[in-house]
């Protein structure tokens, strides 16, 4: 398992990665134990093809005739993509989704730390709001700098997301997750992912009952 992270995959693949491994714990949760990889194109919208190239890389992960192990999936893509490196993350927006997010604060990974929170909103800032002290965007890239700051988190709007996310770009963070689901401009060196939480919800939606008429048949 171990050679696992030492492998070079394709940036499309592993930015494929996640996504997979959130469709495959839905899965899980829904007492899926096995899945053929047209079946998971269905559920993902990526061709057949390129899931079984993508797992492909990471050795022989399925079985012809039969599918893939969707709990042995989730153990070797959860091994790939945990982060044993100390990460200090910007949470930019704190309103009600922003808030959630500090209050978890990732507490499935120590490495991973929301160690600053922003918010454009005079009210709030500079102000300690639910236990967090509120910086200003025009302090961003100060404290980016100061605390060592790699990774940005994005709850701002999609009207003002583009605004949020070159402050975040012009302060140096190469690393983001944005969660307004309309596509950003950004440089080629940065890398960005989307969270849109009304597709994850249709996702389940359709396992719930996709796979709950296959039960009834």
């Amino acid at each position: 398992m171990e050679a696992l992270r030492d492998k070079k995959l394709p940036k499309a693949t592993a930015k494929r990665l996640p996504a997979y491994l959130r469709h495959l714990k839905l899965l899980d949760a829904s007492g899926i134990q096995r899945i053929k990889s047209k079946e998971f194109a269905e559920i993902t919208q990526v061709p057949s093809a390129t899931i079984r190239r993508d797992f492909s890389h990471l050795g022989e992960l399925g079985r012809s005739g039969y599918g893939y192990d969707v709990p042995y999936l989730i153990e070797v893509l959860s091994y790939i993509l945990e982060t044993n490196e100390e990460k200090k993350i910007a949470l930019i927006g704190y309103g009600n989704l922003g808030k959630a997010l500090a209050n978890n604060n990732f507490r499935r990974n120590e490495n991973l730390s929301v160690v600053a929170v922003f918010d454009n909103d005079p009210e709030m800032i500079g102000q300690t709001i639910s236990g967090r002290y509120v910086y200003g965007m025009d302090q961003l890239a100060e404290v980016v700098a100061d605390k060592g700051i790699t990774v940005a988190i994005s709850t701002v709007p999609s009207r003002y997301s583009q605004m949020a996310i070159d402050a975040i770009v012009d302060a140096g963070i190469t690393a983001i997750l944005n969660f307004a689901p309309d596509p950003v401009i950004v440089p080629k060196d940065v890398n960005i992912q989307y969270i849109d939480l009304t597709t994850e919800l249709q996702t389940l939606i359709f396992f719930d009952t996709t796979y709950s008429q296959k039960s009834k048949v």
